[in-house]
């Protein structure tokens, strides 16, 4: 078991609340009414990256474009809230979960084909991140989140996972759509501890453990290297960090499948002991550049740095090396 506490020290010094915050409580255990625990939470939604997801937002809680706009809609600025730990009680963060529940019931949200075997095929990683978002924001009860949630479990198919191809011939679920799927299962389970939830969490995990994270299980081979990069946001994409960070959540760290992802992570630690990334799905927002409706894809509203030590890549790996048995601070 290595020892990380230099690394914990690097991420309890961050100009981030969130990420001080999260150090404390899931890297050192402190206990969440402990003082430093409740001032960094107090700071959270004044934090750098949290203040820059809340700008600019509408009085209708939107961001000025459709809420699945690629990054800066409201869909993916209350996912990274969210995984920021900004407080349920935010009356911003509130606003926009309006907009998303408003949207996600809207038209054209609902497209669901069926593959040869009858599986049923729909963009689930959508639901999901709402079921995950709502739920953490202590809706997990209302009807519509209910609803949700149904729409999550009905489309799972017989491997565990989702898939959202149009294509008939389809019959592998998609490690992409799978991956937040999981995850809003997950946030939602531990809101209401549905029976029912916890055994489709077991299969959606079961997906990606009997591909031991990254490997066909027909060749052996790795399915893509793309997914072996360390990134973050990942957004909808698969990735084998964000995939153990999923499956520790879930509590399967400790499964002898991971071992070779858990190894490779470990490989990935720089000399300087943090974790760097190691490639980009977003750019950032122009500064002094209003939102409008044209502007191109994958512009991000906070910056989760692009050079040197990455805080969030640094402590999702120690969350899994921990949950694994493999860090200790």
């Amino acid at each position: 078991m290595q020892d990380y506490r230099k690394t914990a020290n690097w991420l309890l010094s961050s100009s981030d609340p969130s990420i001080r915050y999260f150090t404390l409580v899931d890297l050192l255990g402190n206990d969440l009414d402990s003082g430093d625990v409740v001032n960094c939470v107090e700071q959270i939604a004044s934090g750098p990256k949290a203040r820059s997801l809340l700008a600019g937002q509408q009085p209708d809680g939107g961001f000025g474009v459709e809420p699945y706009r690629k990054w800066i809609g409201s869909h993916w600025r209350l996912v990274s809230l969210v995984n920021l730990a900004i407080p349920p009680e935010n009356e911003r963060v509130r606003k926009a979960s309006d907009e998303e529940i408003k949207w996600i019931y809207g038209n054209g949200h609902r497209k669901f084909y069926r593959n040869d075997s009858g599986n049923v095929k729909i963009h689930a990683s959508v639901y999901g991140n709402a079921l995950g978002v709502l739920s953490y924001l202590g809706l997990a009860e209302d009807p519509r989140v209910e609803y949700i949630s149904r729409i999550v479990l009905d489309s799972q198919w017989p491997d565990g996972g989702w898939n959202c191809d149009a294509n008939p011939k389809a019959w592998h679920s998609s490690f992409n759509e799978s991956l937040s799927t999981l995850w809003g299962l997950i946030m939602y389970n531990d809101a209401n501890g549905d029976s029912e939830v916890r055994k489709a969490i077991n299969r959606g995990c079961e997906l990606f453990l009997s591909h031991r994270i990254m490997f066909s299980h027909r060749s052996g081979d790795i399915i893509n290297h793309e997914w072996l990069k360390t990134r973050y946001p990942v957004y909808w994409h698969y990735n084998f960090l964000e995939a153990m960070r999923v499956a520790a959540m879930a509590g399967k760290a400790k499964d002898p499948r991971m071992k070779e992802a858990l190894d490779l992570l470990e490989s990935k630690r720089g000399s300087d002991g943090f974790w760097k990334a190691e490639g980009f799905y977003w750019r950032p927002f122009p500064k002094n550049r209003k939102i409008q409706k044209g502007l191109d894809a994958r512009l991000e509203a906070a910056d989760w740095g692009r050079t040197g030590p990455n805080e969030m890549i640094t402590l999702n790996a120690l969350r899994v090396l921990k949950a694994a048995g493999r860090a200790s601070f």
